[in-house]
């Protein structure tokens, strides 16, 4: 089945407003940026951010107004910005519903949902104060079905009397973007590096989009089935979108873009700045075709890695 799609017509028919969505990679490593773009120019929003160790992506959103509600361990690119500046500003208004949960809990909360869990036991979080501090309250949480009740609850373990376990809610994850390397026309995915938290959404969500560096043939990505990481069966839509997670980087291809994020983080400052930056490369630009023009060809030249490093020597 050829499941290939152009990015924009895989957001209209994958992404919904409202969605409990997610996105792959971590801070900035191959995060699927050109289809947040996508997500903003078409105007989708009222999200449920389930952020996991998010970067500019859901920053982003957070920054054009797209989210209702984000659960959220860390949002930053490091090296340029100790936290999100759209997702600081947003909390410190008071405009944005935010849960915050440990690294760990969050990552293991992706694999509970992998395997249809209803809730994920653990000791996580314990004297570390989250577990005693709620973002998002009990009254808030009511309004919105899709989010659960309660931050978490405490019961005593069944094998083991006198030992408390949080009981974390697992998120109900309907559509997750992701981006990889290679990816052949009927959905399946090979990632190169770190796989993190992306086999485990695109086994959760009730739909998946995949950009990719590469497409290839689907007997080309059997031929060495062992290295692949996403089957194609939980794959809606298959975009080939070279660069598509500039400017975070991605293993084997090209590094990071320190300039471009260095500018994010910078215009990122006010709200005016923003606003700017959203006006020249989102709305500014039609399609992902378009914005790597306005990159240029030898800045995309002069992030390609090293070979045997995986970065820009």
């Amino acid at each position: 089945m050829n499941k290939v799609m152009h990015l924009r017509e895989a957001v209209e028919q994958y992404i919904h407003d409202g969605d409990h969505l997610a996105f792959g990679g971590f801070t900035t490593n191959r995060k699927p940026m050109a289809a947040v773009s996508e997500i903003i120019r078409q105007g989708k929003g009222s999200f449920i951010a389930e952020g996991g160790p998010a970067g500019s992506e859901w920053d982003m959103l957070i920054g054009a107004g797209r989210v209702r509600a984000y659960i959220n361990c860390y949002t930053a690119n490091p090296r340029f910005s100790n936290i999100g500046r759209r997702f600081r500003a947003a909390i410190e208004a008071g405009k944005l519903l935010f849960e915050d949960y440990s690294q760990d809990a969050a990552m293991m909360l992706f694999h509970a949902a992998s395997l249809g869990l209803p809730y994920l036991p653990s000791r996580y979080m314990f004297g570390s104060g989250m577990e005693d501090i709620w973002g998002i309250s009990r009254e808030e949480r009511e309004k919105i079905d899709k989010l659960p009740n309660e931050k978490y609850i405490v019961r005593e373990n069944p094998f083991d009397p006198g030992e408390q376990l949080l009981l974390l809610p697992v998120p109900k994850i309907e559509a997750a973007v992701i981006h990889v390397q290679v990816a052949s026309e009927d959905g399946t995915c090979r990632i190169f590096g770190d796989e993190y938290h992306d086999a485990d959404i695109a086994v959760a969500a009730e739909r998946v989009i995949v950009t990719c560096e590469e497409l290839v043939g689907n007997e080309e990505i059997r031929r060495d089935a062992e290295r692949n990481s996403i089957p194609g069966f939980l794959v809606n839509a298959v975009v080939h979108l070279p660069h598509g997670a500039h400017p975070t980087q991605c293993s084997a291809y090209y590094d990071y873009d320190k300039d471009f994020l260095r500018m994010y983080d910078e215009a990122g400052r006010t709200d005016e700045g923003f606003a700017d930056f959203l006006r020249e490369w989102v709305y500014g630009v039609k399609d992902h075709a378009e914005y790597l023009d306005r990159l240029g060809a030898s800045r995309m030249i002069g992030l390609r890695v090293t070979p045997g490093t995986g970065y820009v020597k």
